[in-house]
């Protein structure tokens, strides 16, 4: 990685505050936002078929990589914004979800923790 979560978080806000965005990026705008961006991205992939997913990741990439881009710079600037630290939440996250899927019961396939 080439900076911690707290570098680019920082980096982030400082971009919004010196552009005096801050009054834009409320918790449900953020979230809006965060959506339309998910969007951007899944709009690269509608009406492919299996076969065809593979090389046009290849063939979007950069495009790919923007919209994925954008919406970790929203969703750092919207944990840091909710006073939460992204990398703690995420952990526990990951934690949470060991437990929920336990590798012996989920592997090879995609059943949700409450089918297993």
């Amino acid at each position: 990685m080439v900076d911690s979560i707290r570098e680019l978080t920082q980096r982030i806000r400082s971009f919004s505050a010196a552009r005096d965005w801050d009054a834009y990026h409320n918790p449900k705008d953020m979230a809006v936002a965060i959506a339309a961006e998910a969007g951007e991205l899944m709009q690269h992939f509608v009406w492919q078929q299996p076969e065809q997913i593979e090389e046009r990741a290849k063939s979007h990439r950069d495009e790919i990589a923007s919209e994925i881009a954008d919406v970790g710079i929203l969703l750092f600037e919207m944990a840091d914004r909710m006073g939460m630290d992204l990398g703690e939440v995420m952990a526990a996250k990951i934690a949470r979800n060991e437990e929920r899927y336990p590798v012996e019961k989920s592997r090879g396939n995609n059943r949700k923790y409450n089918e297993l």
